[in-house]
């Protein structure tokens, strides 16, 4: 019996650490979710609870061979949001997340749509924070593409 149980100790401790926490992966995974939707639905105060007042996004475009590197703070994006009379939809594919403690990162590539047209692509690398409300979005850094694979989520679907 206690040969088992060291084994079963043994076998936890050797595991890498994302691979301890599938349910903190899901809890990171429903945060991204929550952002795109209340990015789709222009929802300033829902984005405003699930991402962290003082994170920044940093963005670098790729178009005819250059890169232009940009950077808004989470309240400069709340106000664009605020302001937008678009729609927008991001669908992200095959994230990678890595959990530590109360910090997460998502990598992942994404398609971008506007009004229900493609706009662009790229890959995006978000940051994660745990709080006692739960996994906020800190920030995060992501390319914008204009060459781009097809999606193997296919063509954009009409939401519910």
């Amino acid at each position: 019996m206690r040969y088992v149980l060291a084994m079963s100790i043994a076998f936890v401790l050797a595991m890498p650490a994302h691979a301890q926490v599938p349910a903190e992966r899901e809890a990171v995974l429903k945060a991204m979710d929550i952002f795109f939707a209340t990015m789709t639905a222009r929802d300033v105060e829902g984005a405003r609870n699930i991402l962290v007042p003082q994170g920044r996004f940093h963005r670098v475009q790729i178009a005819k061979g250059k890169e232009t590197v940009g950077s808004i703070s989470n309240e400069e994006y709340l106000a664009q949001l605020h302001a937008s009379k678009q729609t927008y939809r991001e669908r992200i594919w095959n994230p990678e997340v890595r959990v530590h403690g109360p910090i997460a990162t998502l990598w992942a590539p994404y398609d971008f749509w506007v009004d229900g047209k493609f706009s662009h692509c790229g890959v995006d690398a978000f940051e994660f924070v745990k709080t006692d409300e739960g996994w906020k979005v800190a920030g995060g850094t992501y390319t914008i593409e204009f060459t781009c694979e097809p999606s193997p989520l296919g063509p954009l679907k009409p939401q519910m």
